[in-house]
């Protein structure tokens, strides 16, 4: 199992960008998917964005298309998650994912530790 740390988030404004990025070790980075999930206080853990192994393709859920963008750097064994106007709704606890790529959290066996996002408004 590969492992994942998460860092980047904080206390933002809504409007304001935030940039999180997931270190992975101990894996062969480019054989695995990654994802993003978000977990709020009192809801369901929530599938954000994935990206396939090539970062050729990339999928987002529709509250973030257009404002997040998914990325990764295979030679950094590195996967970004950038966020733009944020929203006060999108605060949460932020999960790194290596696996299939899937909408369900169910199909990821790696997961990191989490960073907390929380937008004032």
């Amino acid at each position: 199992q590969v492992q994942l740390v998460e860092s980047g988030g904080g206390l933002v404004q809504a409007g304001d960008s935030l940039r999180l990025s997931c270190a992975a070790s101990g894996g062969t980075f480019s054989s695995y998917a990654m994802g993003w999930f978000r977990q709020a206080p009192g809801k369901e853990r929530e599938f954000v964005a994935s990206i396939s192994r090539s970062g050729a393709i990339r999928r987002y859920t529709d509250s973030v298309k257009g404002r997040f963008t998914i990325s990764r750097d295979n030679a950094k064994s590195t996967v970004y998650l950038q966020m733009g106007s944020l929203k006060p709704e999108d605060t949460a606890v932020y999960y790194c994912v290596a696996g299939s790529g899937s909408f369900d959290p169910n199909d990821y066996d790696s997961w990191g530790q989490g960073t907390q996002v929380t937008v004032a408004s």
